[in-house]
């Protein structure tokens, strides 16, 4: 389906003149690329962009680093930001987006469930959605495509490896993400299913919510209540970094030949450059850069083309400290 029909967009123009002193209003998280009369170029494709808060981790500034590289007024682009993590303020920015007549939804949900309405909604008003980075749990029929990790097949590599390791003991410390996102749902299904099938002993499993100094303090209390533990498995690197500092305070030793392995996801720079020094164990490549592959699904949308691979999985892999060179953090760091 085109963008908008020639009738819609005559009737925006007849419009302009009344409207233009009001400009455009933002709410809260949402940064808007339109022009100050709030009406869109000719030939501008206009698109609403929903992401989890930027200072997240470094995976998301990453992430949305890459969207607005791409997404700008030079490559025909007439693009607005929305950013939260709780399902429910995506969703009113959703919302605020399919009124204002976006093209198309680009979205990365905070939550897998919830979002049937708002879609349907986009669907009757004709606006394209296009997910990214996260899945949902939707009817297929709600968004054109969907440019995901696989974050069950991460989960699964992750606790693969932490196996094949083959200790004496497993006494994990598992810290979470933001429950209900996709990435939380993939690693932590993969653990707990792995945990029981091997019999494996979870000392600990509670959210940090993606933050460092809450993984600390989930990794301090364990500490001071003098359980043993000897795997600390993070959902993402900023979480393990916190519990490492933990470890630190209490001089407890870490990474290749410690006594504890130490997990995390994402791949930031600084996170494979602790693999190689031997401070950290395992880290799990969660792929940020999508954005080429959005622009290429909209350029095809746009020609009248039909998607024909409606969901795209990036290429990820894992990093084990004794195997990683200085090449894998070049290219793989975030």
């Amino acid at each position: 389906m085109k963008r908008k029909s020639i009738v819609a967009l005559l009737l925006s123009a007849v419009m302009v003149a009344g409207l233009a002193a009001c400009g455009s209003s933002n709410s809260g998280g949402t940064d808007t690329g339109a022009a100050d009369d709030g009406a869109t170029d000719g030939g501008m494709i206009k698109v609403g962009i929903i992401n989890n808060d930027p200072n997240e981790s470094g995976y998301r500034t990453a992430n949305d680093a890459d969207l607005k590289a791409m997404f700008t007024e030079e490559n025909g682009y007439d693009a607005s930001f929305a950013y939260s993590l709780k399902n429910d303020e995506q969703i009113t920015a959703a919302q605020k987006f399919i009124q204002d007549g976006v093209d198309y939804l680009l979205l990365s949900a905070a939550d897998t469930s919830g979002w049937d309405s708002v879609l349907k909604d986009a669907q009757d008003a004709g606006t394209q959605v296009i997910l990214f980075d996260r899945t949902i749990d939707a009817d297929e029929s709600l968004y054109v495509a969907s440019i995901v990790s696989d974050m069950n097949a991460e989960g699964e590599t992750a606790v693969n490896w932490l196996k094949d390791q083959g200790l004496d003991e497993y006494n994990i410390i598992h810290i979470q993400g933001v429950m209900g996102s996709a990435a939380q749902v993939g690693r932590s299904g993969a653990m707990d299913e792995m945990a029981e099938a091997e019999g494996w002993n979870i000392v600990t499993q509670q959210t940090a919510e993606w933050n460092a100094e809450k993984a600390q303090q989930i990794v301090q209390s364990v500490i001071d209540a003098g359980t043993p533990f000897n795997v600390i498995y993070a959902e993402n690197d900023d979480m393990a970094k916190g519990a490492v500092a933990a470890l630190d305070k209490a001089n407890i030793s870490h990474g290749v030949d410690g006594d504890v392995v130490i997990m995390g996801f994402d791949t930031n720079t600084w996170a494979l450059e602790e693999l190689l020094a031997g401070r950290w164990n395992y880290d799990g490549q969660c792929n940020p850069y999508q954005a080429s592959y959005i622009d290429e699904i909209i350029q095809k949308l746009e020609n009248g083309e039909e998607i024909t691979e409606k969901t795209i999985i990036m290429e990820e892999k894992g990093f084990d400290a004794t195997t990683i060179t200085q090449e894998d953090v070049d290219t793989y760091g975030i």
